[in-house]
């Protein structure tokens, strides 16, 4: 690639910093912005803002990289937060990290470095890019371990176009080598988990600032009343922690699992054992699918899906629902755990990334 103006968006973590580096090694004019995408008040302990911007600054002062600070919080809050909100509010569980991905990073973020005049952007995320002259693929990160191409799957043709991915052919120890060996006193630095906005705090205590309290009944597949819930939005499918009905004298020691929610009765559904059948799902509908390059899919053909970041890409096959062509179905050769309306199928045609649509029903 010739020499390029890239701006680099940079969080303050060891992946952006060296993602930067390695730009301006190979002779492009290297730009930075950290993104501020939440309005809070940084001083509160669950906030890592200040941090992650300090460092951000230290990083960019040792690479003599300029940068500067943008707020897209109002973006987020209409494009991510809202929907985030909305999803819960009908008991549904949202990847709001996807959809901060598709809104922000590769939307707010691009479109303002296009106006500084950027010619692409490029992040830290662990994923591969091949831009060829019709199309450009999203593939696998070298390192499966850290792939990140389950969260990116929902960018078009264009956002991919603009952007790069230094840190696809590499292995995160590569990359902390690589900050040690510069100086850069983020190299071990902890990799951000969660949710951004919610940060440390436990989740359901966030979730009851925005979110209404309606308590109900948990209950077992009979039906049988075995405890009180604080509202099945708090609650996700798979679930084990914070049910509060351990040591029944009805059951045996295997712990508890939610498996199911009746909205209508407001039911909390739970099982014993991380393996018992109602965890598990041989098909689920898909709704709002995107397709990041529709001409490559044939739909006759075998492919793999993920349900969640970690899993490993499953077989199934993919088919029309009735007859129509919006509502689709993922059938799968092995059920799979803790089918949850609300996250995503990221479908796959081995280390291609096709697209991905939300969970609307398991099936």
């Amino acid at each position: 690639m010739s020499l390029k103006h890239i701006i680099v968006g940079m969080s303050g973590g060891v992946d952006s910093a060296v993602c930067a580096y390695l730009l301006k090694k190979a002779g492009h004019k290297v730009d930075a912005i950290f993104m501020k995408n939440w309005e809070e008040d940084d001083t509160q302990e669950h906030c890592a803002a200040t941090q992650d911007l300090t460092d951000a600054k230290h990083v960019c002062e040792q690479l003599n990289i300029p940068l500067r600070t943008v707020n897209f919080s109002s973006e987020y809050w209409d494009h991510v937060f809202e929907y985030f909100l909305s999803e819960h509010r009908v008991g549904r569980t949202p990847n709001p990290d996807i959809l901060c991905n598709t809104e922000i990073k590769f939307k707010a973020f691009l479109e303002f470095s296009r106006e500084c005049g950027a010619e692409f952007i490029a992040t830290g995320h662990y994923a591969r890019l091949k831009h060829e002259q019709n199309r450009t693929r999203l593939l696998m990160a070298a390192d499966k371990n850290k792939d990140q191409s389950y969260f990116l799957h929902g960018l078009n043709q264009q956002q991919l176009k603009q952007s790069l991915f230094p840190l696809g052919d590499m292995v995160k120890t590569q990359v902390r080598d690589i900050a040690q060996q510069l100086g850069l006193h983020i190299h071990n630095k902890k990799d951000s988990t969660g949710i951004c906005f919610i940060g440390e705090r436990k989740f359901s205590d966030f979730l009851k600032n925005y979110i209404n309290i309606n308590q109900g009944d948990i209950v077992n597949t009979e039906g049988v009343v075995l405890g009180k819930h604080d509202g099945v939005n708090f609650y996700t499918i798979g679930q084990r922690q914070g049910l509060g009905i351990g040591g029944l004298n009805t059951s045996n020691e295997q712990p508890w699992y939610v498996v199911d929610k009746n909205l209508e009765n407001n039911q909390l559904i739970v099982a014993q054992g991380n393996q018992h059948p109602a965890l598990f799902n041989v098909s689920l509908k898909i709704e709002q699918m995107h397709w990041i390059d529709p001409s490559v899919f044939d739909q006759h053909r075998p492919i793999q899906a993920k349900i969640r970041y970690r899993q490993h890409p499953q077989n199934c096959h993919l088919r029309n629902f009735n007859g129509q062509p919006s509502q689709l179905i993922l059938d799968f050769e092995q059920p799979q755990r803790a089918v949850t309306p609300g996250q995503y199928a990221v479908l796959y045609d081995q280390e291609q990334c096709l697209g991905g649509g939300i969970i609307s029903e398991r099936l």
